[in-house]
């Protein structure tokens, strides 16, 4: 069976997504894929230096996320009794969000509702409503 996949960041929504996700996941006898997305852009402008420590400095922010965000998440996740693995990556969070539904085969994507300000959301949109446009598979966003 497809998994369900819960893109995690360190907000309160988050952590009911997880729960959502996890829940849904156990009664469908279904694993879950906790994933966070470390926003980063091929196309920012670097100085020699910063592509000098480039490789530790995101080795250090993969290790900061999965102690302070992803591995709580997962054991939300483990305290349902379901199967859980976690995945971090950089990038856009929309594009890797997608990328990763398609190449795992998942066959549900839950996200918490963010909190950014209304004006962010007019001007750029959010998260969730860019991954419920694009995406292929169902979308639960929850609040």
């Amino acid at each position: 069976m497809p998994e369900i996949l819960v893109g995690v960041d360190r907000s309160e929504q988050s952590r009911r997504a997880v729960e959502f996700a996890a829940e849904r996941a156990r009664q469908l006898d279904r694993s879950v894929l906790v994933v966070h997305v470390i926003p980063w852009s091929p196309f920012s402008f670097n100085t020699p230096e910063d592509n000098e420590h480039r490789s530790t400095r995101r080795a250090e922010e993969i290790a900061a996320a999965t102690d302070q965000i992803v591995e709580p998440m997962a054991a939300l996740v483990r305290e349902q009794g379901v199967e859980v693995e976690t995945l971090i990556q950089h990038g856009d969070p929309v594009d890797a969000l997608i990328e990763i539904a398609k190449r795992r085969a998942s066959g549900h994507i839950v996200l918490g509702r963010t909190g950014d300000s209304r004006v962010k959301r007019v001007l750029f949109g959010s998260t969730p409503s860019h991954v419920v446009q694009l995406a292929s598979v169902p979308v639960t966003v929850v609040p």
